[in-house]
């Protein structure tokens, strides 16, 4: 097949997928045209979509009696042997990540193209969203208090995943005469695993990597964010949801302002809109949880006692791993390797150092906000309401409004800013995967396909479409998890050399 080929079929799939649910949705509308013929074969083609959906969650979430999905434990057991065989560098090095995303080691003369904190902020835009918000709540009302026992002691292994992955995009990127930066799994697995004699391994994991990349880029990377935004603005007026290809439009306007500019637009709209978003949410949170502050003893104590129970156990890991974190695949996407493609675009030469910097991720999206979140959750008492179990975002915009009437408003606004970021990020993880499989003189294909569903994700009802690819953003970690495990001994040299440079006092600062 040529590349014009493979590019128009990449293009035409997706597009005809989503258009069968568009159509399948108005049934009675194809039936009063006469159109049975054309609905009946819309019919089987999202049929058969769902048959694949169905195929792919019984490969994730199969558990062959253990009761921990296949996914599950790639993810947990990567972070778990990352930990112990990095000597838990990523809890040791926290303060110096800290002093490296405040600039103390920028040198402006290093290769790249944005600083290490906007490298940073623009990961945490794809993570940072209604993982945060609906996951937790999600998972307290499935396992009880106990299982936010469990979350947080995912990130902490999750650190160490960022740690391992980021390290490696900046050992194998590529970096192009006008100062463009590609990297990402696509590249340290393809190049990493060819210098290890294992290159048909490498390139068939790469290839596999960016294909899954992409489907997760325009579906739970895009179009459902944009569903989001129009389920939180309708809940403002029915205006917005009347008008929903008007809200498309002007969603689909913003993001293509943004994202034709590349990583440095991206990373320029991130650096802003990150942190306020994140101070905004943390600063009514925090409100809430000082109103209650007296029961605050007496609520982790009760999330300690239930930690170990079997609902806790299995409710944090479907919280987190399965069921409220299809969106994003994890909350903090450690272990999927998504982040490690923004920040391949980190000014910097040290690859350890931008792993350092990384793997403060995990700890500011799950470690402080979805804490935050599942305190006011449990000090508000809504996760024990029967009528919002399963129900995330309910829950924590009921346990807001408890407190804060009319918070539903700033709860919605903070949605449509959680998904705008989330849609910008993507946005670059799906066109560095394209850019790998079909070159970057066909970059603009991409970008219009991902402006496209961006409209198509305000205005239809998603259906197959979102469960395909929110499992194919869970299905990346399987071939970055495989390749980085064979690549650690690589990365452990490379933190080692870096960290005793670092305590003999022979690395520089700047400031």
């Amino acid at each position: 097949m040529s590349r014009f080929s493979q590019i128009l079929l990449s293009f035409l799939t997706p597009i005809l997928l989503c258009t069968s649910v568009v159509y399948a949705q108005d049934t009675a509308a194809d039936e009063a045209t006469g159109n049975s013929w054309i609905q009946e074969r819309i019919g089987k083609l999202d049929g058969l979509f769902g048959d694949t959906v169905e195929l792919m969650a019984g490969i994730l979430f199969a558990d062959f009696g253990t009761g921990m999905p296949v996914i599950v434990a790639v993810l947990l057991l990567g972070g778990i042997y990352y930990s112990f065989y990095f000597g838990w560098l990523s809890l040791r090095g926290l303060k110096h990540s800290i002093d490296i995303i405040r600039g103390c080691y920028d040198d402006p003369d290093d290769p790249g193209e944005i600083s290490h904190f906007k490298a940073l902020t623009s990961a945490l835009s794809a993570t940072i969203g209604l993982g945060n918000i609906a996951s937790v709540a999600v998972a307290m009302g499935t396992g009880g208090p106990g299982a936010l026992f469990w979350m947080v002691l995912t990130a902490f292994f999750g650190m160490a995943s960022k740690l391992a992955s980021c390290t490696l995009a900046v050992m194998y990127r590529e970096i192009h005469p006008d100062g463009r930066v590609s990297g990402g799994p696509m590249y340290y697995l393809e190049k990493g695993l060819g210098a290890k004699g294992l290159r048909p391994l490498g390139r068939t994991l790469a290839v596999l990597f960016a294909l899954l990349c992409i489907g997760g880029s325009l579906g739970g990377g895009n179009m459902f964010q944009a569903n989001q935004t129009l389920e939180a603005l309708g809940t403002l007026d029915p205006f917005f949801v009347t008008y929903n290809w008007l809200i498309g439009l002007v969603l689909a306007l913003l993001v293509a302002i943004v994202i034709i500019g590349g990583i440095k637009r991206i990373a320029n709209v991130t650096s802003r809109l990150v942190p306020t978003m994140c101070l905004l949410y943390v600063s009514i949170a925090l409100f809430i949880i000082l109103a209650h502050i007296d029961k605050v003893p007496a609520t982790f104590a009760m999330i300690f006692s239930q930690a170990f129970t079997g609902e806790a156990l299995y409710g944090g890991f479907l919280g987190i791993m399965v069921t409220g974190i299809r969106r994003a695949a994890f909350s903090n996407e450690a272990g999927i390797g998504s982040a490690a493609i923004a920040h391949a675009a980190a000014r910097t030469h040290e690859a350890a150092r931008e792993g350092m910097v990384a793997m403060i991720g995990p700890f500011i999206d799950t470690v402080i906000i979805c804490t935050m979140t599942g305190l006011v959750c449990l000090l508000t008492g809504v996760y024990s309401d029967p009528n919002l179990v399963g129900k995330g975002a309910a829950m924590t915009a009921t346990a807001f409004a408890s407190v804060i009437p009319g918070s539903g408003v700033i709860l919605s606004v903070i949605i449509c800013m959680f998904a705008y970021s989330t849609m910008i990020s993507w946005s670059y993880y799906g066109e560095r995967s394209w850019e790998y499989l079909f070159g970057d003189s066909s970059l603009l294909i991409y970008r219009l396909i991902f402006v496209l569903f961006v409209f198509l994700g305000a205005v239809t009802k998603l259906a197959n479409v979102l469960d395909f690819s929110d499992m194919m953003i869970l299905g990346m970690a399987f071939p970055n998890i495989i390749g980085g495990v064979i690549l650690s001994p690589q990365i452990k040299a490379r933190l080692q050399e870096y960290w005793g440079r670092l305590q003999s006092g022979e690395m520089r600062r700047y400031k």
